[in-house]
């Protein structure tokens, strides 16, 4: 294990040189204290978990040090927010200190959220506060432990800053690691301001640094597009099948490497609701959870427009018209999984719908429905869950359907109940507990948001003492409006 100071970087992005991002240095938070720290993501880079009880760790994570090998840049990008293009975005309150090479050679970007204004500010003080910092370390672990593809989160430091928002709050800074922090965005930009010789140049960057064995097919960035169709279809397929709302799905907030990126407004679904709208800005309904599969295609259609000075319009065509089908069929194998099934059957589809259909006019808990089927034998646990169903008749046909289903499947209870519960979590991240942490974060109690990011580091697992985190949410907790506001 290493310490702080046995960093390695090699600031790859930050060579491409001026016309990708400007050299800014982070302006520090006063009074730094750590409020969490990931151990799993901390091991990414090789350190020592116990590094981050040091001083010298919330004071390079709030701004005040910072490794003399790192070269602290913004990004430029721009990006269809809500569908309208803004021609001009990039990190506005986040910095790529650099990227650090680990044991095993892999580059992560250290990107600090919050760390001041920048030239893409855009009037912004280029803060983050305490509670969307907080939101987003938790969902990043979260949705690793989960299995859903993510940017990863370190830590999150907070501080005595005045922040104002709608209320006065505290500024905060999350040190946030990825692969790559290149987003659709990114094409975009360089593709409508028509610097193309740049746009070429970033395609070069990421065949070369993300996608070289891209470079060994006869038409590398048509390969690049189709791959970055494939991993977004998989990405998709989770958030649907975990019951995972994004919010604010803009093509800046997208990743070429079709990983979960730039949390704001998210939500876990609390009652199965298909058009449930996780961001109360969102007026229009556009990023609500049944959208996403739709919105995901248009995004790519965007992206493919920019890569047509670099790609057949044909193959970009043919590339988009895999992302439905691809999506259809992960989709469906995890909904078996969750379900119980081992083997493929034709009739899944019509039992997944017919499942859905019958929660969406139900009061049914998406996650614990599946946890607890489960739990005990098919028929047992199908006559506790029956009271939730509003259309009795409708379920107890499903039921049967279901029951003869996993006959088709034979073995043992006990078989079935490990394999469901290695796929349907104990623990998800609500927005009600989510709150709670942050409310006592806010008055300087970390203990709650550490319990909570414990506990769903392994969100499959049954945890003695921690019941509480698996229970119903109350009727309070599944109204809680979310913003953008960092």
């Amino acid at each position: 294990m290493k310490s702080l100071t046995d960093l390695t970087f090699d600031n790859r992005f930050a060579r491409l040189g001026d016309a990708f991002s400007t050299e800014v240095l982070p302006e520090p938070i006063a009074e730094p204290r750590l409020v969490v720290a990931s151990p799993a993501a901390m091991a990414l880079l090789d350190l020592d978990p116990e590094v981050a009880e040091q001083p010298v760790f919330a004071e390079l994570f709030a701004g005040h040090k910072l490794w003399s090998e790192a070269e602290p840049r913004a990004m430029v990008y721009s990006g269809h927010q809500f569908g309208v293009y803004n021609p001009r975005l990039g990190d506005g309150r986040g910095l790529l200190l650099g990227e650090v090479v680990n044991a095993a050679g892999e580059h992560w970007d250290l990107h600090l959220k919050g760390a001041g204004p920048t030239p893409y500010s855009r009037m912004g003080d280029g803060r983050a506060v305490l509670r969307s910092s907080i939101r987003e370390f938790l969902a990043s672990e979260a949705q690793h432990a989960l299995g859903i593809p993510t940017t990863r989160a370190l830590c999150v430091t907070g501080s005595s800053t005045p922040v104002y928002r709608e209320k006065r709050e505290t500024a905060a800074m999350l040190l946030r690691l990825a692969r790559s922090h290149v987003r659709f965005g990114h094409f975009e930009y360089f593709y409508y301001t028509r610097q193309l010789d740049q746009l070429k140049q970033l395609g070069e960057h990421v065949l070369n640094e993300h996608f070289r064995h891209c470079l060994e097919q006869e038409a590398p960035y048509a390969a690049f597009y189709r791959e970055v169709v494939e991993r977004t279809a998989e990405l998709i397929a989770r958030w649907q099948a975990y019951g995972f709302c994004h919010g604010v799905m803009n093509t800046d907030n997208m990743s070429i490497l079709g990983v979960t990126f730039d949390y704001g407004p998210y939500a876990f679904l609390d009652d199965f609701d298909a058009n449930f709208i996780c961001n109360h800005s969102d007026d229009t309904g556009r990023y609500s959870f049944s959208n996403q599969v739709p919105i995901a295609h248009w995004n790519l259609a965007a992206l493919a427009q920019a890569l047509t000075p670099m790609v057949e319009i044909d193959s970009l065509r043919a590339s988009l018209d895999l992302f439905l089908p691809l999506y259809q069929t992960h989709y469906l194998d995890l909904m078996r999984r969750r379900l119980g099934f081992v083997s493929a059957d034709d009739g899944d589809a019509s039992l997944v719908e017919r499942l859905l259909q019958l929660m969406q006019s139900s009061p049914v808990d998406y996650s614990r429905f599946f946890r607890e089927l489960g739990d005990s034998a098919p028929e047992q646990a199908l006559g506790r869950l029956r009271d939730d169903f509003v259309d009795l008749a409708g379920f107890d046909a499903w039921a049967a359907d279901y029951r003869t289903r996993l006959e088709r499947e034979g073995g043992s209870q006990d078989e079935r109940r490990a394999r469901m519960h290695a796929v349907n979590p104990r623990y998800v991240l609500r927005n009600y507990l989510a709150q709670q942490a942050i409310e006592a974060a806010e008055q300087g109690d970390y203990g709650v948001v550490r319990e909570l990011h414990r506990v769903l580091s392994r969100p499959f697992d049954e945890q003695p003492g921690m019941e509480r985190y698996a229970e119903r949410p109350p009727e309070w907790g599944k109204h809680l409006e979310i913003s953008c506001s960092s």
